[in-house]
C-alpha cells in the first residue's frame, strides 16, 4: 500500500479529484481519503511514480508518508 502526505488537500472536493486522478491511471485502485491528517492511501498495481505524478498533475504535491 503506497501512503501519501498531500498537504494542500482540505475538503471533499479536492478527495473527490485526487481519487478520480487515481482511477484514470488503475481503475481498480482502492483509495482511502483522510481530511484530518492529509493523507491518501492507495492500493494499486500501478508504479508509485505513476500516482505520484497524476496526483501532481491534478494539483496537488505529496510525498511519501511515514509508515
Amino acid at each position: 500500500m503506497l501512503k501519501l502526505k498531500v498537504p494542500d488537500m482540505s475538503c471533499g472536493h479536492c478527495a473527490s479529484t485526487i481519487e478520480k486522478a487515481v482511477r484514470s491511471v488503475d481503475p481498480a485502485a482502492h483509495v482511502t481519503v483522510d481530511l484530518g491528517s492529509s493523507t491518501v492511501a492507495v492500493e494499486t498495481e500501478a508504479d508509485e511514480t505513476a500516482i505520484r505524478d497524476v496526483i501532481k498533475t491534478a494539483g496537488y504535491d505529496n510525498e511519501k508518508a511515514a509508515a
